[in-house]
């Protein structure tokens, strides 16, 4: 049987959805306008039906459209794959990983790939959990990984690794030590915006144990946080992988609050109908390889 339709005009049809316009399209895909126009209703033709509806000049997926696409950006992930199966560069990587996890847990794993594969491309997005579960939910990374809850069905959720958040503050605050829970109830907070994984994580934590939380500031990324914390701004509560340093140095201090440990689990998120890209399984096979590593050279 003889396909009707091209690996082309799928790829058309993909960068339509991403742009909602046939002309930012055809820049994406290096086409003139006139021929991404006749690759779509090539495409639409070969099928039978319409895959947007047209709304003025924007091209918007209706039903039909939207059942095609998650197949469409499989298939020309596979056909991507194929085309660079003895490539020397390696498999590409292309993933989204919550601000956490990206600036203080990817680096080793991405040098060991980088060290296993050297001309690989690898592409990282980082945003909070919300923007990278939406960018694994449209497709454009190939995987995420968050800090935060992910509810949205077209996702697939599997446990990736443990990660500890304490509460910090300056060496001169006056709760670094031992401070009752009234106190900390009543104390300025400073927490990642709304969003975040490590914000959610936190309040549903300081409200369990707390009943209140005062978040005097809310600041968008754990760097920021734990230099206005060193500052003297406030109590907070972030990833220990995130104010290793600053506990090093001396400029922040874990206050010993008496509550329960806080561990979350950080999660990978990757779409139901996009098949495990190669990339994506070397990178976990390193990731296992550098986390066995950095925990046999832990002191005990």
């Amino acid at each position: 049987m003889s396909l009707r339709f091209s690996l082309r005009e799928l790829e058309v049809f993909c960068a339509i959805a991403q742009q909602d316009h046939v002309h930012r399209a055809a820049e994406a895909v290096a086409l003139t306008q006139s021929a991404a126009s006749q690759a779509l209703a090539r495409l639409e033709a070969a099928l039978g039906r319409p895959l947007f509806d047209r709304r003025g000049r924007r091209l918007v997926l209706n039903d039909n459209g939207r059942q095609l696409l998650a197949r469409a950006r499989a298939l020309l992930d596979q056909a991507q794959e194929v085309q660079t199966l003895w490539d020397e560069g390696g498999p590409a990587l292309n993933l989204g990983a919550s601000t956490t996890i990206a600036n203080y847990l990817l680096p080793a794993q991405l040098a060991a790939y980088r060290q296993a594969h050297p001309g690989a491309p690898v592409q990282l997005t980082v945003g909070n959990t919300r923007e990278v579960v939406a960018a694994v939910a449209a497709m454009e990374v190939d995987f995420g990984l968050i800090e935060g809850a992910c509810s949205d069905s077209h996702l697939q959720v599997e446990r990736w690794r443990a990660d500890e958040l304490i509460v910090i503050a300056a060496p001169g605050h006056a709760l670094a030590l031992q401070p009752t829970r009234a106190q900390l109830a009543a104390a300025p907070w400073l927490l990642r915006e709304p969003g975040s994984g490590t914000r959610e994580e936190v309040e549903r934590w300081l409200l369990t144990h707390l009943g209140s939380v005062r978040a005097d500031m809310e600041l968008g990324n754990s760097e920021a946080i734990k230099r206005a914390v060193a500052a003297g701004l406030g109590l907070s509560c972030l990833s220990r992988s995130a104010v290793a340093d600053f506990l090093a140095s001396g400029a922040l201090v874990e206050v010993a609050t008496g509550l329960p440990p806080l561990v979350r689990q950080l999660c990978l998120v990757r779409h139901r109908e996009r098949p495990a890209t190669r990339g994506m399984q070397a990178f976990l096979a390193l990731a296992s390889l550098v986390e066995a590593n950095a925990a046999g050279s832990a002191p005990g």
